[in-house]
């Protein structure tokens, strides 16, 4: 199955399976994916993620977090869009939420939040935003 937007697909499952109240949910792998669900756990959005295999296919399992029975994640949106790109510099990054949300760049040294890139100077393709 081919996917147009594949980290769409993959913020998709996770706020679905947010909402449902699931503890795992399962992604096709892919490494951008992974890298970025990794900046997500780093970041004490998600609890852990580790690679598995199922039928010969390699997947994402994601182990989602809750705080008081409610998710850690509040909002979780794509911004750069296949339709339309959004780059920004380093001193153009605004803060999400007063600082206590985002921005998840993809840069020319990996995936990066918005505090990290600040601090390394390097702009990117904001991929999503998370709070």
């Amino acid at each position: 199955m081919s996917f147009q937007d594949p980290i769409s697909d993959c913020l998709t499952r996770i706020r679905n399976g947010l909402m449902r109240g699931k503890d795992k949910v399962l992604i096709p792998y892919s490494r951008l994916k992974f890298d970025l669900v990794n900046v997500l756990v780093e970041e004490g959005y998600l609890k852990s993620c580790e690679k598995s295999e199922d039928n010969g296919k390699s997947l994402i399992e994601v182990d989602l977090k809750y705080y008081n029975d409610s998710p850690a994640i509040k909002e979780l949106k794509r911004i750069s869009k296949p339709s339309l790109r959004k780059y920004s510099g380093a001193s153009d990054l605004e803060s999400v939420k007063s600082g206590l949300g985002s921005f998840i760049l993809s840069t020319n040294l990996g995936l990066m939040t918005d505090r990290d890139a600040k601090a390394k100077n390097v702009g990117g393709e904001i991929l999503c935003e998370v709070f």
